[in-house]
């Protein structure tokens, strides 16, 4: 037992086990859960404050806090109902209609769009000002039921996209720097969209219709809209840029995080943005912030001071992986990911697991490139928010309780693995992978 305290990873193993026991079970608020992980990793001196701190480094958070001044913007021009006019003319008939409306949208966006911060922040004050004009009350089940189809329509689904997400993209870049393996578009699209896009897609919708009910009334506008204002114009026009930007940024190499930030600070800019010091102040959550940086500080500091990989090992060896049971071995590998989602959080899984890939692969039988396709079924389904930080956001931005994003996320994840992880494994079959 002494020999447990000595060892050099009992201490940040301690401190990161009881963050996400603090996550998973909201005892704290998230963000106050964050500021202690913080405290704790700095204090008993973890990792280097470079690490630790790590997340506010990231291109993610700046996504975050971007999009929700850009948000703030959209709302107050007006720009925000126009486009929620022109969507809930035919998409609020019916509860059915208008999620699933929600849903493809945001999977749709993610074919053009390469962030998923960057599409919630443009997507979320739309599907609020579409909600408020369907009488559906801020606050209300129904209204948490669209905020969720916003966070998990954009990130469960846009796995299926290779440079949809960060996890895809951390993954692509481990698989070619590991083992020279260039993942490509299409195969990569064709091998995933038809479970984890389309399948996961239905009952994602049919979850929040039936757990978060809504009965939206459509708006009948008898008066034409008015014509768009010069404020609304302008804005419309540096959104059109942002989003230029965002689709291009392999020709020109800007990140979509500065993209956004260099959006932000123009729509803050005395007399010639858009928002006030104050409007800022009342409109970007902080607490929001600060929580996907313990999230992803927490990731940055588990692969750091070498959790993951003693995790990653210990799962190599514990779990059922024979080349002569192949339904098993597949169950197994999406076990492993599940299990290292706890710790390394979405973004953080494919590093660990795509430098385990070939160990798993002479384990299994299964080619190394199935391998690395097979955790993308695993990162992509979240158990809890935490897990997933563009749902953190979505939920952020919409004021989701903890209680309702983490039904969802137990919902949806016994429905994959039950429904959608045998339908995978015989797609893969289908395919020759395996």
């Amino acid at each position: 037992m002494s020999l447990w305290f000595t060892h050099p990873l009992f201490l940040p193993s301690v401190i990161v086990g009881v963050t996400i026991v603090l996550w998973a079970t909201s005892l704290l608020p998230e963000f106050i859960t964050a500021l202690l992980f913080f405290t704790a990793a700095m204090t008993a001196k973890i990792a280097p404050p470079d690490v630790i701190f790590g997340g506010f480094a990231s291109s993610a958070f700046w996504l975050v806090f971007s999009g929700f001044v850009l948000g703030v913007a959209i709302r107050k021009t007006g720009l925000a109902d126009r486009a929620a006019r022109a969507l809930s003319a035919k998409l609020t008939d019916s509860w059915p209609l208008m999620v699933a409306s929600v849903v493809l949208l945001s999977y749709a966006l993610a074919f053009v769009m390469p962030s998923n911060m960057g599409r919630i922040a443009l997507l979320m004050p739309i599907v609020a000002a579409m909600a408020k004009r369907a009488n559906i009350a801020d606050g209300s089940r129904a209204w948490y039921g669209l905020a969720l189809a916003v966070g998990f329509g954009t990130f469960q689904l846009s796995a299926t996209i290779l440079p949809a997400n960060v996890p895809n993209l951390v993954m692509s870049g481990a698989a070619e720097g590991s083992y020279g393996i260039h993942l490509n578009y299409v195969p990569y699209l064709l091998l995933h969209t038809p479970v984890l896009g389309i399948l996961k897609g239905l009952i994602l919708i049919g979850l929040i219709c039936w757990l978060f009910p809504g009965a939206p009334k459509p708006a009948r506008d008898l008066a034409p809209a008015e014509p768009m204002g010069r404020d609304e114009k302008r804005l419309a026009w540096l959104l059109a840029v942002v989003l230029v930007m965002w689709v291009t940024e392999s020709w020109h190499g800007v990140g979509p995080a500065w993209t956004g930030l260099a959006a932000s600070v123009i729509v803050m800019l005395p007399r010639i943005g858009f928002i006030t010091g104050e409007e800022f102040s009342a409109g970007v959550n902080m607490r929001t912030c600060i929580y996907v940086a313990g999230i992803l500080g927490l990731a940055i500091t588990v692969t750091q001071t070498g959790i993951g990989s003693a995790v990653g090992e210990a799962l190599l060896r514990l779990m059922p992986l024979d080349a002569d049971k192949p339904f098993t071995s597949f169950l197994a590998l999406t076990g492993i990911t599940t299990a290292l989602n706890f710790i390394m959080t979405a973004n953080g899984v494919p590093a660990l697991y795509t430098t385990l890939a070939q160990s798993f692969s002479d384990a299994t039988g299964f080619p190394l490139l199935s391998v690395i396709m097979i955790q993308v079924l695993g990162y992509s389904t979240p158990l809890l928010p935490y897990q997933a930080s563009p749902i953190v956001v979505a939920m952020g931005l919409g004021k989701v309780p903890a209680r309702a994003g983490m039904l969802l996320c137990l919902a949806l994840a016994v429905a994959t693995y039950v429904v959608l992880l045998p339908l995978d494994y015989l797609w893969f079959s289908v395919l020759g992978r395996l």
